[in-house]
């Protein structure tokens, strides 16, 4: 079970309504193009990214209708003159509209690089801006909580992680968002029961600090807790002194032995959680509780793990809130959507048409944005990534190539960073092609994978990652490279293109 994605077409930005306006008056609305939505750094100092966010994206597609009171609201919006920005004949546009665009996607899971397209998206023109600002929404966020989740997973180690950060998301569909993402990422389970009803994730959670402070005594509360809920027992120890705690706990636990349950384990929310979980479990297991966990949260990220796991904390289920659901280091990834190719004047002549699929009836032309900082420079053509393995099945290199050429093999390519940068390989090495089809003509085209099966494949793919591209302190970086007739297609159109800019402004040296 998914929520619903239906009734967001106004979630988009203004321009994007506007652009798609201006099309349409121009007699541009029904040009074919392909977009590619991909990002330009990895998050949080790392070399990788996990995707996430492409069912949402799917259901937000294939659901996308204007509504009545949309185009209302659209009807009273005006101009710097005063005058309506969109006339009703557009409105009645809109209103009839349903998308038939075709999404060939990287499936939610897997693990991807910098100015790879996660998403392709081909379609006329206006349908495919109209979905711009939005694709981004949500992919942007979800890539960036399950990159996050996975790390925070990293360094556990082995051990349970659990999500907590509903009460410091932003805003509902953050929270559910980042429940989501963060399973994805490898976390077991949330404390977000909207979460687990909806996206089928286990839930978590026994009781807070106003349980205990709501009684006359922690001894008290602890009993009535153990009393109420014999089955969910774990207990908050830190409202007034943790170790004075943990013996508290330990002596309800003795009594919910005696009436045939057992204590889960407690819980550390703050102090030093090192010294204290060492502590804890010198208590617990002199009282014969040897399978009781220590839970920890307070504040915790990958970092604060890694250096607790450092000094032998005897902690073994984690869990994390705010830093992970906020990115706190990061707290927005940069993903970019850009036109990598539109239909040119004439259609390609062919005997036999009938045979050809849209793109291939299609004289395609690419083109490419140019910037005056080098990595914002976009990537042309109809774009598809290649992954290849070695025989041990670690990931060894990523091509991105251009569907509307052929790749040579052996593949030769060229970092999209460092032209200087060749990338090479060797005739048969194994390889995947990433991006697979979703939709076609706006319906779904293959089954979706439930969300326990995209946290496996999240899981396998990181593990073909060597382990220096996933270390937190100067990670390696994995290769990724432009086939070397997508290289040459670009460079020329960027000489295409300062040409022209030189051509409009004489004697000016770019």
């Amino acid at each position: 079970m998914s929520d619903s994605y239906s009734g967001l077409a106004l979630l988009t930005d203004l321009y994007q309504l506007t652009m798609a306006y201006g099309y349409w008056a121009r007699g541009r609305a029904d040009r074919r193009a392909i977009f590619h939505l991909s990002f330009r750094r990895a998050p949080f100092g790392g070399r990788y990214a996990v995707a996430a966010g492409l069912q949402p994206a799917l259901d937000y597609i294939s659901n996308y209708r204007f509504t009545a009171e949309d185009l209302e609201y659209l009807a009273t919006l005006a101009g710097n003159d005063g005058q309506r920005l969109f006339p009703d004949e557009f409105l009645r546009y809109l209103e009839s509209l349903r998308l038939s665009v075709d999404v060939d996607a990287i499936p939610e899971g897997t693990v991807v690089f910098p100015h790879e397209p996660l998403l392709r998206i081909e379609g006329s023109l206006l349908e495919c801006q109209l979905l711009e600002s939005t694709l981004l929404n949500l992919l942007n966020y979800q890539t960036l909580i399950a990159t996050k989740a996975s790390r925070v997973v990293a360094a556990a180690g082995g051990d349970t992680v659990l999500e907590f950060g509903l009460r410091r998301a932003q805003g509902i569909n953050g929270a559910l968002a980042a429940s989501r993402a963060a399973f994805i990422g490898g976390c077991q389970a949330t404390s977000n029961v909207l979460a687990g009803k909806l996206y089928g994730i286990p839930v978590r959670g026994t009781h807070a600090h106003s349980w205990v402070m709501s009684h006359d005594s922690e001894l008290v509360a602890f009993d009535e807790y153990a009393q109420a809920l014999p089955n969910n027992c774990v207990f908050l120890v830190d409202t007034y002194d943790t170790l004075q705690g943990v013996r508290r706990a330990i002596e309800v636990g003795r009594r919910l032995l005696a009436r045939g349950h057992r204590m889960v384990g407690i819980r550390l929310d703050s102090g030093d959680l090192a010294w204290l979980s060492l502590q804890a479990r010198r208590l617990l297991d002199q009282a014969g509780f040897t399978d009781a966990v220590i839970v920890a949260s307070n504040d915790l990220d990958e970092r604060l793990i890694q250096s607790l796991k450092h000094q032998d904390a005897k902690i073994t289920v984690w869990g994390v809130g705010t830093k992970l659901v906020t990115g706190h280091d990061q707290p927005a990834l940069g993903g970019v959507y850009k036109l990598s190719a539109i239909e040119a004047d004439q259609r390609a002549a062919s005997d036999s048409e009938e045979d050809l699929s849209d793109t291939d009836r299609i004289a395609w032309r690419p083109v490419m944005k140019l910037s005056e900082q080098p990595i914002k420079n976009s990537i042309p053509g109809k774009l598809q990534v290649r992954r290849y393995f070695r025989d041990d099945g670690t990931a060894l290199a990523d091509v991105i190539y251009n569907e509307l050429a052929v790749p040579q093999e052996p593949w030769m390519a060229v970092d999209p960073e460092d032209p200087t940068r060749p990338i090479s390989g060797r005739r048969h090495r194994s390889f995947r092609d990433l991006l697979v089809p979703m939709l076609r003509r706006g319906k779904q085209f293959a089954d979706l994978p439930s969300l326990i099966d995209i946290q496996r494949h999240a899981t396998n793919e990181l593990s073909t990652l060597h382990a220096g591209i996933r270390r937190f302190d100067h990670p390696h970086r994995y290769p990724v490279g432009l086939e070397q007739g997508l290289h040459e297609l670009r460079q020329r159109l960027m000489l295409e293109g300062r040409a022209e800019i030189d051509g409009d402004r004489p004697g000016e040296r770019r």
